[in-house]
This record gives C-alpha cells, sequence and structure tokens, in this order.
C-alpha cells in the first residue's frame, strides 16, 4: 500500500484539527457528560473508522482494509483494557467528575503523540531488520503469559495502578497542592508560589501509563499490518473513543471479569502469528542457514476472525459469570462493606460521589501519591 505525501499531511492536519476542537471549545466547559453525549460522539467515531476502512478497500483493496479492521479491533480491546487503571487513577487522584474528560481528553493527546513515535521507530527497524519480528513475537507471548498468570491469581484491578518513576520524580522536584481550585488549570499561585495542580500530575499519570500499554500494542499491531498509515489510524480511532467509553460503559467494565484472559489469548495468537511471519521472511544465518522456512502465514481474514470471536467469547463469558455472581448475592456483602474504586482517594480516605462532583474531598493532607 502506497501512501502519497500529501495524504499524510491531509490526515494529520484533520486529526489535529479534531483534537483542538475537542481541547479549546469541549475542554474550556468542564463537565461530566450525559450518557446521551457520550453515545452521539461514541456512534460518530466509530462510524468514522468504519466509513474509513470502506475508504481503504475502495482505493487499496480488501486486504490492507481488512488490516485495518483487525488493528482497529485490536486497539479497541486492548484500550478497553486500559480503563481499568484510568478508572484506578481518577478515584486515587479523587479528580471532580466535571474535571475527569479534561484529563482524558489531554492524556489521550499525549498518549497519542507519544505512540506515534513508536509507529514510527517501529516501522523503520522493521523495514531495516526483518528479525525484529522473532523478537515482538516472543515479547508478545511473553505478555500474553504474564497478563494470563495475573488474572489467574487474583479479580482486584485496585492494585494494578503504582506512580511510575517519572511521576515520583516530579512529585518530588515540584510543590504540588492538593486542592482542586484551579480546576482544569496545571499551574496556579498558592501562598504566593507557583505549583502544580493535581490536574497536572493525573494528566501526566494518564499519558505515561497509556505509553507503558502501548509497549505491548504497538508491536501486536504490527502483527496485523506493516503499513505505519493503517497502524497510526487504527490507533487514532481507539483512541479517539476511548474518553466516551470511559464514560458509557461505567460500571459495566467491572463486569467483564475475563477481559484480561481474553487479551492474553488474543496477544498470544498475534505473538504466534509474528514468530511464523519471521520464520518465512527469515534472514539469521544461524537459523535454516538465513534461508526462509516454509512455514504457514495467517492470513489476515484468520486473524480477523479470531479477533471478533475471541473478543465475543470474552464479553459473553464475563457477563455470564457477573449474572450468575448477582444471582447468587456474592457481591451484595462486598459492596456494602468495603469501598469501591469510585470510593478509594489518593489520600487514602474515602469520598462519595457527590463529593466527587462538588470538588476535592474534605480533611485531606499532603500532595498526591
Amino acid at each position: 500500500m502506497n501512501v502519497p505525501g500529501w495524504v499524510w499531511i491531509t490526515t494529520l492536519i484533520v486529526i489535529a484539527a479534531v483534537f483542538a476542537f475537542d481541547l479549546l471549545v469541549l475542554g474550556r466547559r468542564p463537565h461530566e457528560p450525559s450518557r446521551r453525549e457520550v453515545s452521539v460522539a461514541l456512534s460518530i467515531y466509530v462510524g468514522l473508522a468504519v466509513l474509513f476502512g470502506v475508504g481503504v478497500l475502495v482505493v487499496a483493496g480488501g486486504q490492507p482494509a481488512a488490516e485495518f479492521y483487525a488493528g482497529w479491533l485490536m486497539e479497541y480491546s486492548l484500550s478497553i483494557d486500559n480503563l481499568f487503571i484510568f478508572l484506578i487513577i481518577m478515584a486515587k487522584f479523587g479528580v471532580p467528575r466535571k474535571y475527569q474528560q479534561f484529563a482524558l481528553m489531554v492524556g489521550i493527546v499525549m498518549a497519542l503523540g507519544m505512540r506515534a513515535v513508536f509507529i514510527l521507530v517501529g516501522a523503520a527497524a522493521i523495514e531495516r531488520w526483518s528479525w525484529v519480528f522473532y523478537v515482538f513475537g516472543a515479547f508478545l507471548i511473553y505478555t500474553a503469559f504474564r497478563l494470563a498468570v495475573e488474572n489467574l491469581g487474583h479479580d482486584d484491578h485496585e492494585e494494578d495502578f503504582q506512580e511510575n518513576a517519572l511521576l515520583r520524580w516530579v512529585e518530588k522536584r515540584f510543590p504540588v497542592t492538593q486542592s482542586w481550585d484551579g480546576g482544569t488549570k496545571l499551574r496556579i499561585v498558592e501562598s504566593g508560589k507557583r505549583v502544580l495542580t493535581p490536574m497536572a500530575v493525573v494528566i501526566l499519570a494518564l499519558g505515561t501509563t497509556d505509553l507503558l500499554f502501548a509497549l505491548d500494542s504497538i508491536p501486536a499491531i504490527f502483527g496485523l499490518t506493516q503499513e505505519p498509515y493503517l497502524v497510526l489510524m487504527a490507533n487514532v480511532f481507539a483512541l479517539m473513543g476511548l474518553r466516551q467509553l470511559y464514560f458509557l460503559l461505567g460500571d459495566l467494565l467491572k463486569r467483564l471479569v475475563y477481559l484480561g484472559l481474553g487479551l492474553s489469548v488474543l496477544l498470544a495468537f498475534i505473538g504466534v502469528k509474528l514468530i511464523l511471519h519471521a520464520m518465512h521472511e527469515n534472514e539469521l544465518p544461524f537459523i535454516n542457514g538465513g534461508e526462509h522456512l516454509g512455514v504457514p502465514e495467517v492470513p489476515i481474514w484468520l486473524s480477523l476472525t479470531a479477533i471478533v470471536v475471541i473478543l465475543g467469547v470474552t464479553a459473553v463469558a464475563s457477563l455470564l459469570k457477573s449474572r450468575r455472581d448477582a444471582a447468587r448475592g456474592g457481591s451484595g456483602t462486598e459492596e456494602e462493606t468495603s469501598p469501591g474504586v469510585e470510593d478509594v482517594t489518593v489520600f487514602g480516605s474515602t469520598q462519595k460521589s457527590s463529593t466527587s462532583e462538588e470538588g476535592s474531598p474534605e480533611g485531606t493532607d499532603g500532595q498526591p501519591r
């Protein structure tokens, strides 16, 4: 698939315009979006992704179109798993509901910029060294195994977020206020000193956390398509709808109990596909004398089918288990005796939803942790 330079330029301008509209227009009025608002926006983004795939089909043919749809679905499924961590970050930092949309918008823009760098580096490495597919495949299989072990070991997602080194350095190096009086501002003046706001720390947490997830998703999508343009657009459409999914799914996320296991199967499948492709293109002298190996490659239609089936089975099995647990009454007592993800703040106290909507929790001390 040969993408002209003007297509790249036009696409980047459109993407920048869409995110600028989000930040400069929608971001000027912090609010908790209604279900209707997020449903309409999500429908538009999903519709645009489908239309983009149709455009690829018309212009470039069925193979690139199938590669885009497969990559988009995979990135979307991995992004849904990210939402678990985003929920925990919002709760731990006590982000008021009306400011959460802005934090997600800026964090997603940061994530897309960093993913673009990963995509360029990955595309350059693949073009120069075919053995990179061995590395990508092995890494995905290892990640799949680790994800499966973690999900079989416990069901508690609240322990999944820990501050990374960059966040700890920022909080130690710069003064950070605990007050949400600054709203969406990143810095304010407090007691005559310029300090970072909790919003700045939350945005940094969201952006860097998504970057860690990209370490899995970028190699995975290169297992479905090696066209950088399709890789970028699959990531763009997945991230553009991520904010709406955050507000639309809500408690449904907690019912997707088998999502981690389903994603581990998906990553393992793509990892095997990458290794088979690396063997087919083999140039390493210590493997078969540097000659290509006559192994079968996984066609894109099979990859697309596998993604749909794996995600479908995961969703159905998760909802059935959640319904059985609810019928047994196993979750009722737990919900009454222990705070949920929404009630746990970074300050170690609890908050009610009304507190989140009105402002910062009362009676808290210290910087966000």
